[in-house]
């Protein structure tokens, strides 16, 4: 474990191999792709900080976020993309279900995503996410194929970034 000064917001450090974390996230659990999921604050494998919490307006929706900040590696465009066919798998099932709202994803160092409770299983909805992570990318391509299977084609990632991003209500 090393620990580095970063002006005001540091101090940061780097353990187990991951990119360095703020001393503030240092003690959180780090999640096991295959333990169980529950709503809480961890450090994933990749280095990312993962929430997961319920909105305290609607209970239709889980809140996942997952940051890569200081973490270039996350930012790929490969992986912006399969972060955008996760998104779209919540997608669907919402729009199956009723709802009007977008994919709620935010792409960059902060991803943010809408899963609406009872489509998509938690614990495979943040394994998809914990192996894109990792580069690989077939889990949220499943996850993206199921979807389109139970609800027909959902919209291509492309046009959701000709939309100007998403909008967000539910």
């Amino acid at each position: 474990m090393t620990t580095e000064d970063r002006g005001a917001a540091g101090p940061y450090t780097a353990y187990d191999g991951l990119p360095p974390l703020h001393a503030s996230v240092v003690k959180l659990p780090l999640i096991h792709p295959y333990a169980p999921v529950i709503p809480g604050r961890y450090v994933t494998p990749g280095g990312g900080r993962l929430t997961i919490r319920k909105p305290a307006k609607t209970f239709a929706h889980l809140r996942i976020t997952l940051d890569h900040l200081g973490c270039a590696a996350q930012l790929t465009e490969e992986k912006n993309a399969a972060f955008k066919r996760l998104a779209l798998a919540a997608e669907g099932h919402c729009l199956h279900a009723g709802c009007r709202h977008h994919a709620a994803y935010v792409g960059g160092v902060l991803r943010s995503f809408k899963v609406r409770t009872g489509s998509i299983q938690l614990a495979a909805f943040v394994r998809a996410a914990l192996a894109i992570e990792l580069g690989d990318f077939s889990l949220a391509d499943r996850l993206l194929k199921e979807t389109e299977t139970l609800v027909g084609p959902v919209r291509p990632a492309e046009a959701q970034d000709e939309e100007g991003g998403q909008a967000e209500a539910g």
